[in-house]
């Protein structure tokens, strides 16, 4: 193992939490990770306005949704970085005054024909969400050009660590099946294919408390 690969393990094994500071740099990590996801590849509008789509989609994401939890964990190079949100807290969107103000950011992501199936997808995951108290694991990223070195195997399992110890169950939506040696190595448990029909896979899967 190289120094640089062992210091990059060894920085995403001991986590920072990340702050609205981080929001920039973390919004383009998990931007460039999700590009070609299958679920993303499904919902988000195709061509060159994607990037920023996804961008702006994770920007909103981090800032509003997941670091006010402080259950945002990063390497401190933002190489890798995995959004919680802890039990109880809100796992979509507020009332319909938020609902709507966010329907520019959802049209810049999903465009105007891709819309619907945004709001398919949203209303399957909603719809199929656990109603026992857990942490529900909403993105995780590898930078692209560091994927396969093992960083999301280190995070997952430092994370998982202070889960455990609060004695809580976890959930994940696995969005790529190439995922899903890594999830079950770390204890999560298939449930079923929660998609909407005509959609790309999106399983649900669930780790005990341990």
């Amino acid at each position: 193992m190289s120094d640089a690969r062992h210091e990059m393990l060894a920085r995403a094994a001991n986590p920072r939490r990340a702050r609205q500071a981080d929001v920039i740099p973390l919004a383009k990590l998990f931007a460039a990770a999700f590009l070609a996801d299958p679920v993303m590849d499904w919902i988000a509008r195709p061509g060159a306005e994607r990037p920023q789509g996804l961008e702006r989609f994770f920007h909103w994401l981090l800032a509003v949704r997941a670091i006010p939890f402080s259950e945002v964990w990063m390497a401190d190079e933002a190489s890798v970085c995995a959004a919680w949100l802890p039990p109880d807290a809100p796992a979509s969107p507020g009332g319909l005054l938020e609902q709507i103000s966010l329907l520019p950011m959802f049209i810049r992501l999903c465009g105007f024909s891709r819309l619907l199936r945004g709001q398919a997808m949203a209303d399957a995951m909603e719809k199929n969400h656990p109603h026992a108290r857990h942490y529900y694991l909403a993105f995780i990223a590898v930078a692209p050009q560091f994927q396969g070195m093992g960083l999301g195997s280190a995070l997952m399992l430092a994370t998982l660590k202070s889960i455990d110890a609060s004695g809580v169950p976890a959930y994940l939506e696995n969005s790529n099946p190439k995922n899903t040696r890594l999830y079950e190595r770390c204890g999560f448990v298939t449930q079923k294919n929660i998609a909407p029909a005509a959609a790309p896979p999106l399983v649900g899967m669930w780790r005990p408390a341990h």
